[in-house]
């Protein structure tokens, strides 16, 4: 697909779904200073919205549109981009999983994370993997164009809001050498969802749960469900009881 520049002719524009998206990026042409971006979002009608917010910024050029994991991480290896903006919940696997496998790929492109997420444990995992902005879709339209052009200089953002409540709430030391992520998962193991029902709440892979169980059961000393359930209440692990002070 082509669509007119700026100086009255055409430009390559790949979007997800056209082969040559991962073409030989040195045949694009652009401006040392220009901001290239690929976007990933799994909603046709969101990417358009976030597409006309970043074309009306004169040295911003979206080179490719992604709609899951996969391509994401082939366009950014394709092109090589100044800036991904990701959304956490992609088809195709984890986005948390995918960002640091994409800044190893790509060390020169930065990743500004937009989702629906307010969860501070999510921010701090995306940041923790490798990227370096955080926006709130609901404020989208009056911060990513200022997230993204602080990425293309190495310079992070988080939304403000989140941040306070990151400040305000910093993370308690889980017991006996669990990580954050792992207490999540015990917690919901513990509310009784199954490993799938975990993976889709977290934004994480089938396998992924799995191996964060087997590391709470070694660290905890605990096998079957009952037991973990027993653990998670002892410890007030559930969300519905009152951390300890």
């Amino acid at each position: 697909m082509r669509r007119p520049s700026a100086e009255g002719g055409t430009v390559s524009v790949m979007s997800d779904g056209d082969s040559a998206a991962t073409g030989d990026p040195s045949d694009e042409q652009a401006s040392p200073d220009t901001v290239r971006i690929v976007l990933a979002d799994d909603h046709s009608v969101v990417r358009s919205g976030l597409r006309l917010l970043l074309d009306a910024e004169v040295d911003f050029e979206v080179v490719a549109e992604a709609s899951d994991i996969d391509s994401a991480g082939r366009y950014v290896r394709g092109h090589h981009p100044s800036v991904l903006v990701l959304d956490l919940n992609m088809p195709g696997g984890s986005s948390l999983e995918a960002i640091p496998k994409i800044r190893e790929q790509s060390p020169e492109t930065q990743i500004v994370v937009l989702t629906m997420q307010q969860d501070p444990a999510f921010a701090r995992e995306a940041l923790s993997g490798g990227a370096i902005g955080y926006v709130l879709k609901d404020a989208a339209d009056d911060e990513l164009v200022g997230a993204v052009r602080l990425a293309s200089r190495g310079e992070s953002y988080l939304n403000p809001r989140l941040g306070a409540r990151m400040a305000a709430a910093p993370p308690p030391g889980p017991p006996d050498g669990l990580s954050e992520r792992e207490v999540d998962v015990l917690r919901l193991i513990a509310l009784g969802h199954t490993n799938g029902e975990i993976a889709e709440k977290l934004f994480l892979s089938v396998r992924t749960v799995e191996t964060h169980r087997s590391h709470i059961q070694q660290k905890v000393r605990l096998s079957t469900r009952a037991e973990l359930v027993g653990y998670a209440r002892e410890h007030r692990l559930l969300d519905d009881e009152p951390a300890k002070p």
